[in-house]
């Protein structure tokens, strides 16, 4: 069972031969692949380009696969795919960008037969090589229009990170010798087990926080747990296809999702960074085991309203949404990102992730044109998604970070999630995001939790140093992630995120919470 249907079986005789095994015909090369992410990409541009700098262009057919007939080409070739929208978009995260993936294929000069299919695995391999080469990502390694020197000791290490993390079910979906598994290069159709894997797997690329641009590509499974990514580069963790399997299964045939669009605050993370985890991603723990509920955890780190949508992080589960289902819309701590004079990340926060707040009056604030930096029009683009599949949006005040009046990582917890002009001039409106959380609530009449002041009272309740049980503060002794005063440590305490502890005790909070809301009577009979 796969979260696409594919029942398009029948290809020429021709097409399947290419696919098999790319022959040189009358002194042409014909390079052959199928493009694919969670389904295959149907009519996408391809844009291949050899090492000469010969750059040839094509389509993929309905099936998501193309075919070029090429005189003179010289490997290595690099060859990149765009769908749903425009080749210039894929590093651009003010509005939404496209699926943009890339694949690299070497081979000796004197070999003419190719098969060169673009995927996730690929993208990654080709991310790995392009961080390499001292570029941010995959994308601006294509937009450079050159291949230039490929170290094959990056490359092999690479492909053997792949493999590594992905071996197990690769032997499930059929891969005799993982060991040489190349997915650019292995010959496939839409229909191969192989393409069960990408189905399975969330694809994207990173956010650069120093330029705003796209970076590293990053790879989660179904339920978002991460497979590679935190880094640049470096080891996967493990790929389980059968729980893949599994989750998607409970997921496809729930009687109630609850959806998570949110940030850091709820996400879900690596066991490397273990015992950091988000509040979300211990919610399902607080409904009974035979509810028939299932929480799907898409919030991401560092995301704001704005770009959790422009970079396509909501993509990855909004075609999941049924009526019926819930949309928890959790955002505002990294909305805040406004001040224009900031050294460094001042100018790429307000283009990609700053949203502005309302005024005191209520009122939407935006620059001139531009209603999308509008928080409370951020928010209602998915409230408006949520009811127009007929299920039922929630409104979030995001949770309490370790600060009081002063400023000082301390109690007494005081509301921080505003904005305040400071000396440069920094900010184009100032205001109150916890407030316009619920105006926009009010407005639109829909639920309201409000866990920043449900977690602010527990925090004062735990009170110092008993807060550090809760939010991030790590003994390196527990895990050396959190060595050499890492963020998160005893010795640079995260006052913003969470241990388990206090993920736990968020998840129950937010349980209190729809208990006590008459507006949520339905989901309360399925909690435990």
């Amino acid at each position: 069972a796969l979260p696409i249907s594919i029942n398009l079986i029948f290809f020429s005789a021709a097409l399947l031969i290419g696919l098999s095994a790319c022959k040189s015909v009358n002194n042409a090369t014909i390079i052959t692949g199928l493009a694919y992410e969670r389904q295959p990409l149907a009519h996408a541009q391809i844009a291949l380009r050899d090492s000469t700098g010969k750059q040839f262009n094509t389509e993929t057919n309905a099936l998501g696969i193309y075919s070029i007939s090429i005189r003179g080409v010289t490997p290595p070739l690099l060859v990149s795919v765009v769908s749903q929208g425009k080749t210039e978009d894929c590093s651009n995260n003010s509005r939404l960008r496209p699926i943009c993936l890339a694949a690299i294929v070497t081979r000796t000069s004197t070999d003419s037969n190719f098969v060169a299919n673009i995927n996730p695995l690929t993208d990654r391999v080709v991310s790995d090589i392009a961080v390499s080469k001292g570029f941010i990502g995959p994308q601006q390694w294509v937009d450079s229009n050159t291949i230039g020197t490929i170290d094959t000791h990056i490359a092999n290490q690479s492909l053997t990170a792949m493999r590594n993390g992905f071996s197990t079910a690769l032997t499930l979906a059929g891969i005799t010798n993982t060991a040489t598994f190349d997915p650019a290069t292995f010959p496939m159709t839409d229909t191969n087990p192989v393409t069960e894997i990408f189905s399975l797997l969330h694809h994207n690329r990173n956010y650069d926080n120093n330029t705003g641009n796209t970076g590293h590509t990053t790879l989660t499974d179904f339920s978002f747990r991460p497979i590679v990514g935190l880094m640049a580069n470096g080891a996967y963790e493990p790929f389980d296809l059968q729980r893949a399997r599994t989750e998607y299964l409970q997921v496809k045939n729930a009687h109630t999702r609850i959806f998570i669009v949110g940030d850091s605050t709820s996400a879900v993370y690596e066991q490397l960074r273990f015992p950091r985890m988000g509040w979300g991603q211990a919610l399902a723990s607080q409904f009974k085991s035979d509810s028939g509920v299932e929480v799907i955890v898409g919030s991401r780190a560092g995301r704001s309203s704005r770009d959790f949508y422009n970079s396509r992080w909501f993509t990855q589960m909004d075609y999941l949404i049924q009526a019926g289902d819930y949309v928890f819309i959790n955002h505002g701590h990294n909305d805040q990102n406004c001040d224009s004079s900031k050294t460094l990340r001042g100018p790429a926060d307000v283009k990609n992730l700053c949203t502005y707040p309302n005024d005191a009056a209520g009122r939407p604030q935006f620059p001139t044109g531009h209603p999308e930096l509008s928080f409370q029009h951020s928010l209602e683009r998915y409230i408006k998604i949520a009811q127009e599949r007929g299920a039922h949006p929630v409104m979030f005040t995001p949770t309490a970070r370790i600060k009081n009046a002063k400023g000082e990582q301390t109690t007494p917890v005081v509301h921080s999630h505003l904005t305040r002009q400071n000396a440069n001039n920094g900010y184009l409106f100032t205001g109150d995001y916890t407030q316009t959380i619920k105006t926009t609530a009010q407005l639109h009449k829909l639920p309201l939790i409000d866990l920043e002041t449900a977690s602010i009272n527990f925090a004062n309740k735990a009170g110092e140093p008993g807060w550090r049980n809760y939010w991030l503060v790590v003994d390196p002794a527990i895990n050396p992630f959190y060595a050499n005063n890492a963020a998160g440590s005893t010795q640079v305490p995260d006052g913003t995120h969470f241990q388990k502890n206090g993920a736990e005790a968020m998840a129950k909070l937010v349980a209190e919470a729809i208990k006590k809301n008459q507006e949520l009577v339905e989901l309360q009979k399925y909690l435990n």
